[in-house]
């Protein structure tokens, strides 16, 4: 278990995510270098949270997957406060408003990784299942990093 997974949890008072299934874990990396910044024991059907703040619109943007039997991450849900530029319109098979939000559900988009550039301020809670597993404050500042569901052996 990596530090930032460890002062995750003791500062939010979150419990411990459960044992591996199989030995999967969601894993961020250095792109450049491969080193493990932070990891969590994955399953098959979990889910994840990636929140961030758009850089030009400068507004909450929420990414909900799910892991896929082959370890890929299917982006199930999108939520934000409003439209601007590179916001897509019609992304998903369903869209609404609720509390303040837009809603784009039921897009199955499948990614192998998520790779990006952290920002301390506009990376921001990185969760599995609802446990947090990082954030971009507890992640290395202007780093490519890559998130990956992962089997070992």
């Amino acid at each position: 278990m990596t530090i930032a997974l460890l002062f995750a949890a003791a500062r939010t008072g979150a419990a411990q995510p459960p044992i591996a299934d199989d030995g999967v874990y969601l894993r961020i990396r250095d792109w450049k270098t491969g080193e493990i910044m932070a990891e969590s024991p994955a399953s098959v059907g979990g889910e994840l949270f990636f929140g961030w703040i758009h850089s030009l619109e400068h507004i909450p943007w929420n990414e909900h997957y799910h892991i896929d039997e082959n370890l890929g991450l299917i982006l199930d849900t999108i939520t934000f406060p409003a439209f601007g530029a590179g916001i897509p319109e019609n992304k998903g098979r369903a869209a609404y408003v609720k509390d303040g939000l837009i809603h784009m559900e039921e897009i199955g988009q499948r990614f192998e990784e998520l790779d990006w550039l952290n920002s301390d301020t506009a990376t921001r809670d990185i969760k599995l299942d609802g446990v947090l597993i990082t954030s971009g404050a507890l992640l290395p500042h202007h780093k490519r990093l890559r998130l990956r569901v992962e089997r070992d052996g």
